[in-house]
């Protein structure tokens, strides 16, 4: 296995979050924030789903209609704060699912907490943590080992490595 420099991880976790963002917004989100960060940590991928009649922002009116279109908009609209964690095969921490301790979704909250403070018109919205498991492997190992991407939400080859949304979890925790 070869040594790569320090840089090389964060490129490939970089890589990791730009498919979760493709993804995400394939199917429908509108991504407010990438790599948040404040004294308390960082969240990776800030995102907002606009679902059903509500979601589509349109003329506001005059008097009652606006804060009814409103209301239809926070009823229907959802925050997701989204944590990516990009492992090769065979990880120590079980994809990065272990890596997300009581610790880091305590960070995670107060991170979110500081993004909602900092930009108050999205705090109307329901919020909720998601977790995005991603896989990666050089495309010459691909061929000599066995791999299962069928099994992938969505993938993509970004340079020498092909990587693979393997799982994507809504509401993972919750404090």
């Amino acid at each position: 296995m070869a040594n790569h420099p320090p840089s090389h991880y964060l490129d490939i976790g970089q890589q990791g979050e730009d498919l979760v963002t493709q993804w995400l917004q394939s199917t429908g989100w509108l991504i407010l924030h990438r790599r948040f960060s404040c004294r308390w940590g960082e969240i990776d991928i800030i995102a907002q789903y606009q679902g059903g009649e509500g979601g589509k922002r349109g003329q506001g009116g005059q008097g009652g209609q606006g804060r009814q279109h409103s209301a239809l908009i926070t009823q229907h609209s959802t925050l997701a704060f989204v944590e990516v964690k990009t492992r090769s095969s065979g990880n120590w921490d079980a994809g990065g699912r272990d890596a997300i301790t009581p610790q880091k979704q305590a960070k995670l909250w107060r991170t979110a907490e500081m993004f909602l403070n900092q930009y108050p018109e999205n705090a109307e919205y329901p919020c909720r943590f998601d977790v995005a498991i991603v896989g990666y492997q050089q495309i010459s190992k691909l061929k000599t080992q066995i791999t299962s991407t069928q099994d992938a939400v969505f993938s993509a080859s970004i340079g020498d490595y092909k990587f693979f949304l393997e799982e994507y979890i809504p509401a993972a925790f919750d404090l």
